[in-house]
C-alpha cells in the first residue's frame, strides 16, 4: 500500500513555482507520502527531470502524467509521458487513454475549469474528490458525481507552490510501481484522504 498526491504542477507549468528538485524533497522528507503525478498544464516537459532527480532515492516514485485542458473541462492523464493529438476534446482524449492504457481522472469537477456533470457523457476511470484548491462544497459535489457513477474517487493537492504540496493524498493498494499503481486506481483499490479526514468508496 502506498500514498501517492496525484496532482501536481511543476514550474513547467508556468504558473507554479514548485521546482522538480523541491518536490522530489518534499517527498523525501515526508514520513509516509512517497509517490507523487507531476500533471503539467497540457506538457509532459517537467516529467523527465523530475524523475531523473528522484532517481537517486529508490523509495520515491514519480508518476508521468499530464493535465489536459478540454473545452468541456480539464482532465488528467495519468501514465502519459505524452499529450494526445489535437484536437483536444473529451472524446479524443478518452480515446487516448483507453489505446494506451492510462488512468483518466475527472480534474476538480466543480470549480473553474471542471466539467461538472459533463463528466457522466464520457468513459472516464476516475474522479477528484479531494482536491487541495477547492472548496470543501466543490469536493463534496465530486464525491456525490464519483458515487453515482460508480467511479473510484482519488485525491490530489493540485499544488501550484512548494507549501501545497502533499497536502492531501490517495491510498493506493498498490507497490511502488506505476503500472501497478494505474490498474489498481482503475479497479477502485484507491482511498482519498485529506487532513480533514478519508473518503471511501
Amino acid at each position: 500500500m502506498i500514498r501517492a498526491d496525484l496532482h501536481i504542477h511543476t514550474t513547467y507549468s508556468g504558473d507554479s513555482t514548485v521546482t522538480p528538485k523541491s518536490l522530489v524533497e518534499k517527498l523525501m522528507a515526508h514520513n509516509s507520502i512517497k509517490a507523487a503525478a507531476v500533471t503539467d498544464h497540457d506538457t509532459p516537459a517537467g516529467i523527465a527531470v523530475t524523475r531523473k532527480l528522484a532517481a537517486a532515492y529508490p523509495d520515491i516514485l514519480i508518476i508521468p502524467g499530464v493535465e489536459i485542458s478540454t473545452p468541456e473541462g480539464d482532465i488528467l492523464v495519468l501514465g502519459a509521458e505524452e499529450t494526445p493529438a489535437l484536437p483536444w476534446t473529451m472524446e479524443n482524449v478518452v480515446d487516448f487513454v483507453r489505446d494506451n492504457d492510462y488512468v483518466s481522472v475527472v480534474a476538480h469537477p466543480y470549480r473553474e475549469y471542471g466539467m461538472g456533470d459533463l463528466a457522466r457523457n464520457y468513459k472516464v476511470d476516475s474522479i477528484e474528490v479531494i482536491n487541495g484548491e477547492s472548496s470543501p462544497n466543490a469536493n463534496k459535489l465530486a464525491q456525490n458525481l464519483a458515487k453515482s457513477m460508480n467511479l473510484p474517487g482519488v485525491a490530489g493537492s493540485d499544488a501550484h507552490s512548494p507549501s501545497e504540496l502533499l497536502t492531501v493524498y490517495t491510498e493506493i493498494q498498490a507497490g511502488l510501481n506505476v503500472s501497478e499503481i494505474l490498474k489498481a486506481i482503475r479497479k477502485g483499490l484507491v482511498s482519498a484522504h485529506s487532513i480533514a479526514g478519508s473518503i471511501h468508496f
